[in-house]
């Protein structure tokens, strides 16, 4: 498989890695729409949204739980988005599910 996710979680590319465990990796964006900006990955390859299931479900739920634990240790107190995108129509250019968590400065909706 030639995603570059799964290089980075296994060490073959390198990425300025905020966080790791056995299961997730959290590095620094290298295109920040934030300034703070951190891409949350499973290290198991998990294409989309779509394609969580009973057997892999587990591992988005601990995402949540270290991104909550990043959220303290990074001072977010004023707000922060996380986003995941889901297909070519939205947005998604990295064919392995990963979180995008920004931080300081204020979000609008829908976009921004």
């Amino acid at each position: 498989m030639d995603c570059i996710f799964c290089k980075i979680a296994n060490g073959e590319i390198p990425a300025t890695k905020v966080y790791e465990d056995d299961t997730v990796v959290a590095f620094n964006d290298l295109e920040p729409q934030a300034p703070t900006h951190i891409l949350v990955i499973p290290k198991a390859h998990i294409s989309s949204a779509a394609d969580v299931n009973e057997e892999n479900s587990a591992v988005i739920s601990h995402i949540f739980e270290v991104i909550a634990k990043l959220s303290k240790e990074l001072d977010m107190t004023n707000g922060f988005r996380v986003v995941n995108n889901c297909g070519e129509d939205g947005g998604q250019t990295v064919k392995h599910i990963h979180f995008h968590l920004m931080s300081g400065r204020k979000f609008t909706w829908p976009a921004g």
